[in-house]
């Protein structure tokens, strides 16, 4: 027995030691008191404003084009940013013209303004005015573009991981095997991205079959695709013909979703990328056709996209492309009331809240604003 209580309290003492040391690796080092004070000091003291963003700054936005609630609400993003820092932004739009959009390049170099934000667009037709305007010392960066010159930061929604999720749902939804139309448009740099994603899939799931594939990108892409769809629905007028839609843009699965609720043909589900406040009320509908999309937040899109700008200007330095993180939106779950996209953040987890490109002067450069 005694023998045994001693290699009781031998036990007890190791343990004793062996927590004791794991609470010294666990637990941080108490901070000196005075170190602690200034910490606490330097976390409510504003940053300095840097020495080239004490002007207002001006900004052109140049889009392909503006078609749709996501275009719009884009626009809202970039145009709040920028009043935030107390700057001036011009919207260009080329109407889906390229050779237009590279002139609007050129009539915000002779402008001299500060930044270049470009939505959309293809190298080919913007590599030679990008590089006049880097040559002039003015910021570029562009959304949901193929360009590759240093110095210019590319962003985008990261649209293999938008086509993937959604696409990845319906086979989902499928079990595997169906048949789908297709809803496409080629001559984009977004859209292609995707549809090599679609590609992939297709030999993924080879028992899931393409009946029909259309797409049309135009001044009214909703009312196009609508009576597009209309006739697939003619062709194939039976329960079971068609079992889905994959459309690539959220354009597309409002005519999609519109021509199949008028035909009664509601076993049809939509699946569709990107999402705005319109497309929310359409998903929201009872019965409605489209059940799930994958999307980024627009506004905050075109926040990002000002942030990178100011980093530019301020001279920090800046990645040469960054992604935006895609979130799949489900009907199922949302609620029954009706909801806004600033309110989506509740049911969809991560939503809009990027904290992408900000630096601690940004604060007070917002809080100077507020003051004028």
């Amino acid at each position: 027995m005694k023998k045994l209580s001693i290699l009781i309290v031998l036990i007890f003492a190791l343990l004793t030691g062996c927590t004791n040391e794991q609470d010294a690796v666990s637990k941080p080092a108490e901070q000196p008191k005075q170190e602690a004070k200034e910490e606490a000091k330097g976390e409510t003291e504003q940053a300095d404003i840097p020495e080239a963003l004490q002007k207002p700054i001006k900004i052109a936005a140049i889009m392909q084009m503006s078609i749709g609630t996501f275009s719009s609400q884009y626009i809202a993003g970039v145009k709040e940013q920028v009043a935030k820092f107390g700057g001036d932004v011009q919207i260009y739009n080329a109407d889906n013209d390229l050779t237009k959009m590279a002139s609007y390049v050129e009539t915000a170099i002779n402008q001299n303004v500060d930044a270049i934000l470009l939505d959309h667009g293809r190298a080919d037709a913007l590599k030679a005015p990008v590089e006049k305007a880097l040559a002039k010392g003015i910021h570029v960066v562009a959304f949901d573009n193929d360009l590759n010159i240093p110095g210019v930061t590319v962003i985008d929604q990261d649209d293999y991981s938008l086509a993937w999720k959604t696409l990845k749902t319906l086979a989902e939804d499928l079990n595997g095997e169906g048949e789908i139309v297709t809803i496409w448009v080629g001559g984009f740099t977004p859209m292609e991205r995707r549809h090599v994603i679609y590609e992939a899939f297709q030999k993924r799931y080879p028992n899931i079959k393409e009946v029909a594939k259309f797409g049309t990108a135009s001044a009214n892409t909703a009312l196009d695709t609508q009576t597009q769809m209309e006739a697939i629905l003619k062709k194939y007028p039976n329960k079971g013909d068609i079992d889905a839609v994959f459309a690539t843009w959220d354009e597309f699965a409002k005519g999609a979703t519109r021509a199949i609720q008028q035909a009664g043909r509601t076993e049809i589900k939509v699946y569709g990328i990107d999402l705005s406040d319109e497309d929310l009320q359409i998903i929201q509908q009872p019965n409605s056709p489209w059940v799930a999309t994958t999307a980024t937040d627009p506004a905050e899109v075109g926040r990002v996209q000002v942030r990178f700008a100011y980093q530019k200007i301020a001279g920090e330095p800046t990645p040469n492309i960054y992604s935006l993180e895609p979130h799949l939106v489900k009907r199922s779950d949302l609620p029954n009331t009706a909801i806004t996209m600033n309110d989506l953040h509740n049911y969809i987890q991560g939503w809009g809240q990027s904290n992408v490109a900000v630096s601690p002067w940004m604060k007070t450069l917002e809080a100077k604003v507020n003051k004028q």
